[in-house]
């Protein structure tokens, strides 16, 4: 589940998700515990990853796995040595490995890390919440793309907060 601006962002330019932490509703269950329950790994790039690394608490109980040619196992701090794991592939090359590891739902976050699964067919479907507020520039979850994507709406819900989820099967 990727949140993500009603013009379409997934952070600021700085990476930072102040916007989505002053959105977030404590009183209201918008299903992302529900999501992470039914992944098998989370993989994210460098920029996200080094957004999460400066919560207050590591969000994750999944592995989480960073896709990154700047990062090493050293930029992964020790009490998270047991849950973190930096490689430097290709997309198609991560892929084979989670495969062979039996993980079948791969959560990717992080607007760079989507764009290039997404370009090499690797997406099969995306879960969308749309947060209610416009930035007007930051890091967009879509990039320029060299064919169309179709996709089918298989899910809308909408919250009292005013965040609409959205679930699309990529055609």
């Amino acid at each position: 589940m990727m949140a993500i601006t009603l013009d379409g962002y997934v952070a600021r330019k700085d990476h930072s998700l102040d916007w989505l932490i002053k959105q977030n509703t404590a009183d209201e269950d918008h299903g992302f515990a529900e999501f992470l329950d039914n992944i098998d790994v989370i993989v994210m790039g460098s920029g996200s990853y080094r957004t999460v690394l400066g919560f207050d608490a590591w969000p994750y109980e999944k592995p989480v796995v960073v896709l990154s040619n700047s990062l090493t196992s050293e930029d992964v701090p020790p009490e998270l040595s047991d849950k973190v794991e930096v490689v430097k592939l290709s997309p198609q090359e991560l892929m084979a490995e989670m495969e062979s590891r039996g993980w079948q739902r791969i959560y990717v976050d992080g607007g760079a890390i989507v764009q290039s699964f997404l370009k090499l067919g690797l997406i099969e479907d995306f879960k969308l919440a749309i947060v209610p507020i416009l930035l007007g520039d930051g890091i967009r979850l879509f990039g320029d793309l060299s064919s169309d994507v179709d996709l089918e709406l298989t899910h809308t819900k909408a919250f009292s907060s005013g965040l609409v989820e959205l679930r699309y099967k990529v055609t």
